[in-house]
């Protein structure tokens, strides 16, 4: 199989299915998000202990998974289905190591703003990225069916994204960096 196969040189791409779309089309961008979401996690996980970088394969075989969604039009989803036979870490479970990975830090007294310890700064990163993706899959949704779970499981993954970095700094004995507001005067 060659990487190069010039079917997109004139600023057209296929979706799951065969359609074909331009490459600014919604469904793209919102893929393609989730795409970089997904590379920043193997950057993230380069700069984690291993205690907390376990996950982070897991969540980008999900945003694999979240981005085939995303390349399939509705009329397409069945085939889809019958393809992929697990689609993502549960809700449930996430939320579970969102409360392991906020039990692991002290408890929060201020806004927090990205950086500490380098792998809390690339997970803040992560988080931002997360939420791009989120607002695109939003301005999808509003044009074509996009699978709920897609929104609900990016909306959690930001969250658990802002407890591993406040997870990282704390394993790595670094307060988190508090917001102050600046004082009139």
């Amino acid at each position: 199989m060659k990487i190069y196969t010039r079917t997109g040189d004139e600023g057209i791409s296929g979706l799951f299915g065969g359609e074909r779309v331009p490459k600014d089309h919604l469904r793209l961008a919102a893929y393609g998000t989730v795409d970089e979401l997904n590379s920043l996690l193997g950057v993230l996980g380069l700069h984690l202990p291993p205690d907390l970088s376990g996950h982070i394969q897991a969540v980008q075989h999900d945003l694999f998974s979240l981005g085939a969604m995303l390349a399939t039009p509705p009329q397409c989803a069945g085939l889809l289905d019958q393809r992929m036979t697990r689609r993502t870490w549960s809700i449930a479970e996430m939320e579970a190591d969102i409360d392991r990975l906020t039990s692991l830090a002290p408890p929060m007294t201020a806004f927090v703003l990205p950086g500490g310890c380098q792998g809390s700064a690339y997970a803040h990163w992560a988080r931002t990225v997360c939420r791009r993706a989120e607002r695109d899959v939003v301005s999808l949704s509003a044009a074509e069916t996009v699978p709920a779970d897609v929104l609900i499981y990016l909306n959690r993954l930001s969250d658990w994204l802002f407890s591993l970095a406040r997870a990282a700094n704390a394993v790595a004995g670094v307060e988190d960096v508090k917001w102050i507001p600046r004082q009139q005067g």
